[in-house]
């Protein structure tokens, strides 16, 4: 993993930036305001709003530092909801490195420590971190990925299209949505014309929404019925 430097970003939070690959896990503009903003809010919390949802299920494509569900756990720890987290990563991290990034400032020292220790087990099968929260990571690529589950929110994290371009075409993304319900919502810091096209080819309701900090758009996305 020599290929990998910690780096602070603009809002302070820390993220690694991959010189095989050429990019950072997050954004330089604030690697914890880029996760809130557009996976956790406009993710997330889209989904529960204004419904009285007990237990919601995640799929994640690119599992990386583990921010998102740390913050996601957080979140649905708080409100009391049971999370089901699935995160999709070729190339996982070392609990070593992941336990640089001093994400421990920004969730329930409990959460931090139980993610540490059950690491490692997730990338072999589901594992409960406590009582409303279950993690299991599939280390493989995308299009490898399968599952019997069907998830309520993507967040879709990859690498930008310019460096991982593979991870955005038309069969890519159709293989991934595959796993998502019907009424169910897609979110990625991304916006492209190609993308927007893809995605409403796939039946999906698209929505410009306001992007995280260096980025004035994003997209969500809601799955409207079963091709």
């Amino acid at each position: 993993m020599s290929k990998l430097s910690l780096v602070q970003t603009a809002d302070g939070s820390n993220t690694f930036f991959n010189a095989e690959v050429g990019e950072h896990y997050h954004s330089r503009h604030g690697a914890l305001q880029e996760a809130l903003h557009v996976f956790v809010k406009s993710g997330l919390e889209y989904f529960i709003a204004d419904q009285d949802v007990q237990e919601v299920s995640i799929l994640e494509v690119g599992f990386g530092t583990g921010l998102n569900f740390l913050l996601s756990a957080g979140f649905c720890t708080h409100k009391n909801i049971k999370l089901n987290y699935t995160g999709i990563e070729a190339y996982p991290l070392p609990p070593e490195l992941i336990s640089q990034t001093g994400y421990q400032e920004y969730v329930p020292q409990s959460l931090w420590a139980a993610f540490l220790q059950n690491y490692p087990a997730a990338l072999q099968q589901a594992v409960t971190l406590n009582t409303p929260c279950t993690l299991q990571i599939s280390p493989c690529k995308l299009m490898d990925f399968n599952s019997q589950k069907q998830f309520d929110v993507l967040y879709f994290d990859a690498f930008a299209a310019i460096h991982q371009p593979e991870m955005w075409t038309d069969e890519a993304l159709k293989h991934i949505t595959s796993f998502l319900k019907p009424g169910g919502v897609f979110v990625t810091y991304a916006i492209t014309g190609n993308l927007k096209r893809i995605m409403k080819a796939l039946k999906f309701s698209i929505e410009k929404a306001p992007g995280a900090p260096g980025k004035r758009e994003m997209l969500r996305a809601v799955k409207l019925s079963e091709l």
